[in-house]
Parts: structure tokens; sequence; C-alpha cells
């Protein structure tokens, strides 16, 4: 088991070194200059030490190694829009908000997503089931930023029951918790409704209604302890992706987290702030297919096994 947990531990460093690169020389391979807005109208010579401050004057690689350097150290660099506001502050800044939503998205996606997958595997191809993949097609289809949009409209614009921006309460928090938990909704209401209509289907079931068991028992003795478990390893990527995925949500609702920040980023061609936002979120990403990885060998050994053969 240790070896093969240090196998992921290896892919995983390497994955994110390879995320590092690839961001890194596509951002310097966009057309324009980061900090021209603001050394345009210097003189000459401080122009240059404005740009030899941050490096910019220095060849691709020497810039690449300087970083790599930095980052080792735990230093995601400073904003160039923004002198002095470094971007380890700006992320520990925030993270709580973008962290909260995120983690109240799946769990709200979850729990009901778990629940109407239960109900249309045993109502299987009635009006229940129709409606639960109904409800989940929707969820996938569209973008929850378009669910934002019509939320915001409705309980805001119509009939101002809740605050349409801003951050400081629960009630801030409740329309971008909806429309970002809808996707994971979706997903796991099909995933829910997949493994349970499989699991229906064994032997072990047949024998446990021939036996007399309940139908509550058979429902959560049997069925839902078998077929949740593809659903929980999905569990951490999903909070990863809610987390690092809620730009435009949060830009919408005026939530101060980490969406605002790489979207004025992007904007002011923030090399700096694009990079260590990037990494960091990377970072979330893949330790959490890390965990996934690890949870797989520890419930299936066969796992092990395959990849020791």
């Amino acid at each position: 088991m240790l070896k093969y947990i240090l196998k992921r531990i290896i892919y995983m460093f390497l994955t994110l070194w390879i995320v590092i690169t690839i961001t890194f020389v596509l951002m310097h391979a966009i057309p324009g200059d980061p900090l021209a807005a603001n050394a345009k109208r210097l003189p000459p010579q401080i122009r240059a030490n404005y740009y030899a401050k941050y490096g910019l004057d220095k060849p691709l690689i020497t810039q690449y190694k300087v970083y790599m350097k930095n980052l080792l150290k735990g230093d995601l660099g400073e904003s160039l829009a923004f002198p002095g506001r470094s971007v380890n502050k700006v992320i520990k800044d925030g993270l709580p908000a973008s962290a909260q939503i995120g983690i109240q998205a799946v769990a709200l996606g979850f729990l009901i997503g778990i629940i109407l997958g239960i109900i249309g595997a045993f109502k299987r191809n009635r009006w229940p089931d129709h409606l639960v993949m109904f409800l989940a097609l929707i969820g996938v289809s569209i973008a929850n930023f378009v669910f934002a949009a019509i939320f915001q409209y409705l309980f805001t614009s119509k009939f101002m029951i809740l605050p349409t921006t801003g951050w400081g309460g629960v009630k801030h928090t409740i329309l971008p918790t909806i429309a970002l938990s809808l996707s994971p909704l979706a997903i796991y209401a099909r995933y829910m409704r997949n493994e349970c209509l499989d699991v229906l289907g064994q032997d072990y079931i047949l024998t446990a209604k021939a036996k007399g068991v309940s139908k509550f028992s058979l429902v959560s003795k049997h069925v839902i302890r078998n077929a949740i478990l593809p659903s929980i390893t999905i569990l951490p990527p999903q909070i990863a992706v809610i987390l690092t995925g809620s730009f435009v949500i949060e830009s919408i609702y005026g939530i101060p987290g980490l969406g605002s920040s790489f979207v004025g980023a992007v904007n002011n061609m923030d090399y700096s702030m694009i990079m260590g936002l990037t990494v960091f979120m990377a970072s979330i990403y893949i330790f959490s297919l890390l965990v996934v990885d690890i949870l797989y060998g520890i419930v299936d050994p066969r796992i092990r096994i395959a990849n020791s053969k």
C-alpha cells in the first residue's frame, strides 16, 4: 500500500509541474505587456528599473527558473497590476468566501442528488423517474451562471426576497449556493440512480427480498451502502471543481472570493496573479484526485493488486 501511495504522489507532483510549465509558457506567449500601462509615461532608465524589479527584462528560461525557485519556497509572487499585493495574501483573503460557497453547493447537491437518484431507481419508468432524469438533464445541459441570472431576477428584482449582491450573512449565500449546486445535483442523481438499478439486480438483493427483509432495511443496509461508493469517490474532485470554478457566480453575486481576483488578473494581464491562482487551484484539484486514488486502494484491494501486476 505504501508503494501504491508513493507512486500516486510522484504522479501528482509530475502532473502539477506540467500544468505550471504549460501555464507559464502560454502566459508569456500572449501578446501584450503587463507593465505597459504603468510604465509608458516613465523615463527610459526608470522604466528599465521597473521591468528589472519583476524580472521581465530577463530571458524566458531565466524567469522560469526564478519562478520555480520561489514557488518551492511557497512564494507565489507579487501582483504586477497592484504592487505590494502578494498572491499569497489574495488567496488567504479570498479562499474563505469561495470555500464556503463551494462546500455548501456540493453538500446540497450531494444530499438532494442522492435522494433523487434513489427515488428514480425505485420508481423506474414511472413519472418520478422521468422527473429525476429531466432535472438531471437540465442541470447538466444549462450552465450555472444562467440559473444564477434567473434566480437573481426572480428573487431580487421581481420579488425582492433575497439580496442581489454583497457578502456578509447567510442570506447572501443562498442564491449562489443553489445556482452552483444544480450541476453536482444532476451528476449525483444520475450516478446514484444507475448504481441503485445495478445493485437492485444483484442476487443478494433478491435473496434478501425472499427472506422477507423490510423495504427500509433493504434500502438502507443493502442498496445505499453498495450504490453510494462511486458517488463518494467523485466527491473530493467535485469539491475542488466547484471551489475553483465558481468565478462567474462570484462575479454575478459580488462575492469577494478568488473568482473576482482571477477575472481581474486576466483583464489586467497580471502574470503573477494568474500563475499563482492557477497553481493553487490546480494543486487543490490534483490533490483531490490523489485522495480518491488512495481511497480506492483502501476500499478495493483489487486495485492495488492490479497495479502491482
